[in-house]
Formats: structure tokens, C-alpha cells, sequence
């Protein structure tokens, strides 16, 4: 069995924008960039679209009106913006030496640039289901394209393997995965399942493991004898010989349980002032933050201080147990429940967000020691 770990560990970066930013829009898209490149932005006011790799560098993202936006040292090729687009972008893709990139829309449109090729597209097909992906050959030459339905569409020196475009799905396919001589390749539907084609072995799948969330990924190992197999909340199983952790990868988030969408409302607070007594939405105090994310993310109301909220919020969740939304508390006694002075919301990663001092902010979880830290949280 899998563990759901907090919203905070779904992106593997070093920037906490970067990670705010992800979990603040509906959808959105990161690549790998280049060393050395500049970055600008191209803004189509579109929603942002999809996720695709988290490097040390920069990155870029994309929206569903082709809008790119090139960030650190991610080099600004061109856009989509302002162009009439019969079908809204859902990937973006970079060449291998990400100096150019593709982006794709659901009807298989291709948009390329920089020192992106163009080597085919669908646009002009009947499609019996929407592309939701892109993935380029090893050599840069071709690419992929896939459907929900796991049809496969190849263009350039990128071969066909196979489908499962003529089976009927327990769950939409959602990602590919080329191996590394792009002889065969890997489809992931959204429930874990692992299709192979090629020379791309079976290792293992996901699905019907108890508790995932939806995966989004299959990322092979360096060898082609493994993958992993990536949920949208940063949890990677680890199939064949993958060893460890994943190459850092960006992932799309969208609220899964109550406590998600409490989470992501409490994010988009950060900054506001600490009012004591506050319940939003100019500022707040500890207890008035955790009441609205609650309220206002998940439709979920409970006591209004936090001394009572430690005692009837809810039910109790063990320390080791915690999950997105879960409340946490602290009190000069951990037998008496009115000693409760503070309460913050975990997000995961031993991360909570709070309302201290002179506003919300993003913190440890321990950032005062564990002295006072209530003996449970609590899940409303």
C-alpha cells in the first residue's frame, strides 16, 4: 500500500514560488531549459495547461491558448498567443538539446519552435479521442503523439509499436514514455496501469494499489529496465531496476480529497496580514485561517477558536497519519485541551501553512520544537 503524501511533495523543486505557483493554477506546464539561455514571457491569458519536468535551471509553461511563459535560464522561442486555435494546448514538449520546444493541442495540432521540427500532426484527422500528449523520439527526429484512448500517431523516425487504442480502458491513458533507444515505448493510464510496446519491458504496474491518486507519469529508468510510475501528488513507485527517486519532474495537481482544496485555498492567503480575530478575507489569525480554508476550499465548517477546535473539529489523526488539510495544534499542556493556543494547517512534507506574526506564511512543521505540539491533529 501507498501512502498519499502532502500537496507540498508533489514537485521536486528548490523554488517555493515555483511550487505555489503549481498548486495555485488549475493546470500548468514545466520543461527542462537550457544552461545559459535568457527568459521572457509570451502571455495569452489562458488557463495554464499541464506539467511536464522540474530542472535546476528554468523552466517554461504553457497555457490552453498557447501563451508560453520562459522562466530562469529557459530561452522565449515563440508562442502561440493571438493565434486562433481550434482546439485548446494540453503539452508542451522540449528537443533534446531544449533549444526548441513543441507544443501540442487536443486535436493533435503541432506548434513548433525554436530548433523544433515540424514532422507531422493529426489537426486535419477525425480523432476518436483527444490527444493529451507528446513525446519526442530520443534522437529529436520524430515524436509521438497519444490519445486518451491510447491511440498512437508517429511522425518523423518515431515508429509505431502499438495501441491499446482498440481496447476498452479501465481509466483514460494520461502519459508515454519512450525507451532509451525509442524502440518501443510505455503508456500510463490514470489509475497506475502500465501498457508495453516494442522493446519496452512490463516491470509492474500500479494499478489496483489501494489509495493512489491519479498518476500522471511513467518515467523510465536510465537503463530502460525499469520506470517509475508518478502520481499527480509527487508519490513515484518504483518498477524493475528505477533505484530511488525519479530525474526531478514537474506534475499537474488538482484536488483530490477536501483537505486538497483546503490547502490550496489557505496558499492562496499567503501574504495576507495576521489580524487577530480575522476571518478573511483581508487577513487572519491562526484559528480564523484554518476556519475559511475549510469553509471556503472544502464546505466544511467547525468551531471557530482554536482551543475548540483541537476538541471537536473533526475527527482525531494520529501525528504520524497526517494528510493534506489535517490541523495541527499547540498547547502548554498535551493532557488539557483548553491550554490550545495555536492551530495551522499541514500541507505535507512537514510543512503547514499558518498565520503567525504579521502574516500567513509557509513553515516547518517543528519551526518551534515539538515541546508544544499537540499529541494529535485533527481532520475536519
Amino acid at each position: 500500500m501507498t501512502t498519499r503524501v502532502g500537496v507540498l511533495e508533489m514537485l521536486s523543486v528548490s523554488a517555493a514560488t515555483c511550487v505555489l505557483g503549481a498548486l495555485l493554477m488549475a493546470t500548468f506546464v514545466l520543461v527542462p531549459a537550457p544552461a545559459g539561455a535568457t527568459g521572457t514571457a509570451h502571455d495569452s491569458g489562458g488557463s495554464v495547461a499541464a506539467v511536464t519536468g522540474v530542472p535546476a535551471n528554468g523552466f517554461w509553461l504553457t497555457d490552453s491558448q498557447g501563451g508560453v511563459w520562459a522562466f530562469g535560464s529557459a530561452g522565449a522561442f515563440g508562442s502561440a498567443a493571438g493565434l486562433h486555435l481550434n482546439h485548446p494546448i494540453v503539452a508542451i514538449a522540449p528537443t533534446t538539446d531544449s533549444l526548441g520546444y513543441w507544443l501540442v493541442a487536443s486535436d493533435g495540432g503541432i506548434f513548433s519552435y525554436g530548433d523544433a521540427p515540424f514532422y507531422g500532426s493529426t489537426g486535419s484527422l477525425a480523432l476518436n479521442k483527444p490527444i493529451v500528449g507528446l513525446a519526442p523520439t530520443p534522437d529529436g527526429k520524430g515524436y509521438w503523439l497519444v490519445a486518451s484512448d491510447g491511440g498512437i500517431f508517429n511522425f518523423g523516425d518515431a515508429g509505431f509499436f502499438g495501441s491499446t487504442g482498440s481496447l476498452a480502458l479501465n481509466r483514460p491513458i494520461v502519459g508515454m514514455a519512450p525507451t532509451p533507444d525509442g524502440k518501443g515505448y510505455w503508456l500510463v493510464a490514470s489509475d497506475g496501469g502500465i501498457f508495453n510496446f516494442g522493446d519496452a519491458g512490463f516491470h509492474g504496474s500500479a494499478a489496483g494499489i489501494p489509495g493512489l491518486d491519479p498518476t500522471e507519469k511513467v518515467v523510465p529508468s536510465r537503463s530502460g529496465q525499469g520506470y517509475w510510475v508518478e502520481e499527480q501528488n509527487g508519490t513515484a513507485l518504483p518498477f524493475g531496476d528505477a533505484p530511488g527517486a525519479p530525474p526531478p519532474e514537474g506534475l499537474l495537481f488538482q484536488p483530490v480529497t477536501p483537505g486538497d482544496k483546503a490547502v490550496l485555498f489557505a496558499f492562496a492567503q499567503l501574504g495576507k496580514p495576521y489580524i487577530w480575530g480575522g476571518n478573511g478575507p483581508a487577513g487572519y489569525d491562526c484559528s480564523g485561517l484554518a476556519l475559511a480554508s475549510w469553509e471556503n476550499g472544502a464546505g466544511v465548517g467547525f468551531a471557530r477558536v482554536a482551543n475548540d477546535q483541537y476538541h471537536t473539529a473533526g475527527t482525531p489523526v494520529a501525528l504520524t497519519s497526517l494528510t493534506a488539510g489535517d490541523l495541527v495544534f499547540w498547547g502548554t499542556s498535551q493532557t488539557d485541551w483548553t491550554s490550545v493556543y495555536h492551530t495551522a494547517i499541514y500541507v505535507g512534507g512537514d510543512s503547514i501553512v499558518e498565520s503567525t506574526g504579521d502574516h500567513v506564511q509557509l513553515n516547518a512543521l517543528d519551526q518551534w520544537g515539538l515541546g508544544d505540539l499537540m499529541p494529535n491533529g485533527r481532520r475536519p
